[in-house]
């Protein structure tokens, strides 16, 4: 239990010291938000055009957490702020007015080709060493499809139509401008507005977007640029899960977290763990499949229990009931909350840094220089938690 509580705070640090985000204030037609790079909140319901300001930066980032869903996030931001300051310059204004994306679909597309192009010379070489892979499969298009209109109407189209949508179901003029906003912060918490942003039947993105990514414009709403107006315990620090990507599933196995609270026999069970499935026949870890998943473990823990179910009916709102068991994916956010230092986004911020600058997925990642190298169990233990495992 200690340990899972001094890892945990251990990454979070990483995420305090090395925040992640998109850099909004290079899409040009945000630079005027920012002051120089920090946002200004008390401009944020200010209009701009047909929208307010910080409708615009929600749509930005519903569109920028649906293509992050790739193998290189990086790669991924600057491909949609390159072709944003492009289809803007060519006066394709999509953020604030998402019928033109589809009215100059082929302005999109090709703006796309050229620079998926550009950043696959810039990038490829670089992306291929650190993964150990063939510079040819890097690819930001999801799927790894090679069609590029399937990739415009589906990834991009599909979060596009959301505000276009409601918009238009909108019949009060006045609140117009802010449709997104209103309808992100209707919800009890930012938990459950992740949840809608993919499940509602009529504003849902359904496939077009994963968990992971609802999560993600959970955090960047909430903690990165704090872009809601809500203050009450379901809009706080805590009022929304983790990401769980590949990055984060990698480094808590590989440093002995996820098996703090259930067997390998049980992931196994889980089909979380796939023998034999990984690269060079390593085992590899479905990270989608931990949600949902039991620790009896965490429920034998009587304060962590009490904190848990603390935070599934105060913060996350999820429960109208305490909750009887406890859903792995969760005891990181109730070991945060129980300590009251670090908050969900400073966690997946660490956890990120370290996957894409130190915990690579292969058999060599560059453990030496990792900042939580001291706890890692991989590091420290057992290897092969590092060179039998893959994501």
């Amino acid at each position: 239990m200690e340990f899972s509580r001094e890892l945990i705070r251990a990454i979070a640090q990483v995420g305090r010291e090395n925040p992640s985000r998109p850099a909004l204030e290079d899409v040009e037609i945000f630079s005027h938000y920012f002051d120089p790079r920090t946002l200004s909140p008390r401009d944020l319901d200010r209009r701009d055009g047909s929208c307010t300001r910080r409708d615009l930066l929600m749509r930005y980032l519903l569109l920028n957490a649906v293509l992050d869903q790739g193998p290189d996030s990086e790669g991924i931001r600057c491909l949609l702020l390159e072709v944003t300051n492009e289809l803007y310059r060519q006066e394709v204004r999509f953020l604030h007015r998402p019928e033109d994306f589809f009215r100059e679909l082929g302005i999109a597309v090709d703006h796309i080709t050229t620079v998926h192009d550009l950043l696959k010379k810039q990038r490829a070489r670089r992306w291929a060493e650190a993964n150990r892979s063939n510079p040819r499969k890097y690819n930001l298009f999801l799927d790894n499809t090679q069609q590029v209109l399937n990739y415009a109407v589906f990834r991009w189209g599909t979060p596009l139509a959301v505000p276009l949508l409601l918009v238009r179901d909108e019949p009060d003029e006045t609140r117009k401008p802010e449709a997104l906003s209103r309808y992100v912060e209707r919800w009890e918490s930012a938990e459950i507005m992740s949840r809608q942003i993919k499940e509602h039947p009529r504003y849902g993105l359904g496939k077009a977007i994963g968990y992971k990514a609802t999560h993600l414009y959970a955090k960047w709403v909430v903690h990165t640029f704090r872009l809601s107006r809500r203050e009450d315990l379901g809009w706080g620090a805590y009022g929304y899960e983790i990401p769980f990507d590949s990055n984060a599933g990698r480094v808590l196995f590989r440093t002995g977290f996820l098996l703090e609270w259930a067997t390998q026999e049980d992931y196994r069970k889980w089909d979380v763990l796939r023998p034999g499935k990984g690269k060079e026949k390593t085992t590899y870890i479905r990270v989608t499949n931990i949600r949902g998943k039991r620790s009896v473990k965490a429920e034998e823990s009587t304060w962590l229990f009490e904190t848990y179910r603390e935070l599934c009916c105060s913060h996350l709102r999820v429960c109208k009931r305490p909750p009887r068991s406890v859903q792995i994916q969760r005891v990181p956010l109730a070991l945060l909350l129980e300590d009251g230092v670090y908050t969900a986004g400073e966690l997946d911020d660490g956890l990120m840094h370290i996957g894409t600058h130190y915990c690579y997925n292969h058999a060599e990642p560059d453990c030496p220089r990792c900042p939580v190298r001291p706890i890692c169990r991989g590091f420290q233990q057992d290897r092969s938690l590092i060179t039998d495992y893959r994501t």
